[in-house]
């Protein structure tokens, strides 16, 4: 596998898994509305999932930029 697919690869699920955090996070916000949780074994709360997906988010851009940048490289 070379690192251009790797890097994709990695792109891809990073950004999957923050688009799902975010997703988990407002469900979880929303339920707590109402007054009971979605998410029982993390004690943190929605707003800590969205810190995870941004960070996941910032690794995604970093990724692309990479490959933006090897893409320059190249012409």
């Amino acid at each position: 596998m070379t690192l251009e697919k790797s890097n994709s690869m990695a792109s891809r699920v990073l950004f999957l898994a923050a688009f799902v955090l975010l997703a988990v996070a407002l469900v979880e916000k929303a339920v707590n509305l109402v007054g009971y949780t979605f998410v029982r074994q993390i004690s943190t709360g929605a707003g800590r999932l969205l810190e995870f997906a941004a960070i996941f988010l910032i690794f995604v851009i970093a990724l692309l930029l990479r490959q933006i940048r090897e893409e320059l490289k190249r012409k």
